[in-house]
């Protein structure tokens, strides 16, 4: 972390919103949030609140993409659910006050963790962390949308068709190189699309370690954070991505194979598969395509990091050299399905 200057967020500006909103000091204390990918985040003191800021960020983005609007308001439906998030407090959709759009919400006190190993934890510890993140997906995926104001917060049904066609555009718009591994899933995944189930949820779409925070001294998840990607979904698209960690690497955003994992305390994906199963509404099976499906989908993601890297407005300096992930993670997606091939399993 580090202490942000004027050219990174105006506290002058800042200072004459808050004011408006809360009485405080002439001067936020402002410190960026490193290790971000996405949109920008600040922690702000201001006076005896502490508050986290989450702006877009500077400079052309991709259509639909770093949407803290979307944010706020899934954050805001969330707060009276058993769904553990910070509780929110003003959004401004005026860019002329920051330069793009931001919203601001309480500041949660606990632990996160950008290394799926868990580093500086005990073995059962890191076992019942992992536990408690497949119960909160399975509360999260239990809350009815309509119950919460979010009937309209996305398209239901034919939800991996929308996204594969959605990712698919958004990876065909880059400016950057093509990608064998990605042009190979963008011809696989919709030819081998399970048929739509019905299954609706509010999906987090980025549900990993690394967007929890943890209790500081207790194994449990406090906050879900970072929801700019979140839609209402199928429940299997969420559960997808997190179980990554098993088929990547640590230097592959924070992977698990080859690492001492099992000896860590760290369960099997089999059963932390099932303990989301023995706490959710009643789901499919995982298959390997939703496997692949997120691995190609957080691909494309990071082919975004890499086309803001080149044009210079990339939310952390680490973004060009994170941008070789869009073809590892790729790759990754391409291992999933020739072992599930030659496994004989049955369907995608």
């Amino acid at each position: 972390m580090r202490d942000a200057t004027a050219s990174d967020l105006d506290a002058d500006a800042l200072a004459g919103w808050l004011s408006d909103r809360r009485p405080g000091p002439a001067t936020p204390h402002l410190e960026r949030i490193g290790g971000g990918q996405s949109n920008p985040t600040w922690f702000v003191d201001w006076g005896a609140d502490r508050f986290v800021l989450r702006k877009k960020p500077d400079g052309p983005i991709l259509p639909g993409a770093h949407a803290v609007e979307r944010e706020f308001r899934v954050l805001r439906a969330l707060r009276d659910t058993d769904v553990p998030v910070p509780r929110v407090r003003w959004l401004e959709e005026d860019p002329s006050v920051l330069g793009t759009p931001f919203y601001v919400m309480d500041r949660l006190e606990g632990r996160v963790f950008d290394d799926a190993r868990l580093p500086g934890v005990s073995a059962p510890e890191r076992r019942e962390m992992y536990l408690d993140m497949a119960r909160t997906l399975a509360r999260l995926h239990a809350v009815r949308p309509d119950d919460v104001g979010l009937s309209d917060y996305g398209k239901p049904g034919n939800y991996f068709a929308r996204q594969i066609a959605r990712w698919s555009q958004q990876y065909e718009a880059s400016t950057g190189p093509r990608i064998a591994a990605l042009d190979r899933l963008v011809d696989w995944l919709p030819r081998n699309m399970p048929g739509d189930d019905g299954a609706v949820s509010i999906a987090h779409g980025d549900f990993r370690i690394g967007n929890l925070m943890f209790h500081p001294t207790e194994p449990r998840v406090i906050g879900v954070l970072d929801w700019e990607l979140s839609t209402l979904g199928h429940p299997l698209a969420d559960l997808g991505f997190c179980v990554i960690p098993w088929h990547s690497a640590p230097d592959e955003y924070g992977g698990l194979l080859g690492t001492d994992w099992p000896e860590a305390g760290i369960p099997t994906r089999e059963a932390f598969v099932a303990e989301y199963h023995a706490h959710a509404r009643p789901t499919a099976a995982l298959r390997p395509f939703h496997v692949a499906f997120a691995l190609f989908r957080f691909s494309v993601i990071f082919v975004g990091i890499a086309d803001r890297a080149r044009a210079g407005s990339a939310a952390s300096a680490e973004a060009a050299t994170l941008a070789p992930l869009a073809e590892r993670f790729a790759i990754r997606a391409t291992q999933v399905i020739d072992r599930a091939a030659a496994a004989g399993e049955g369907g995608p």
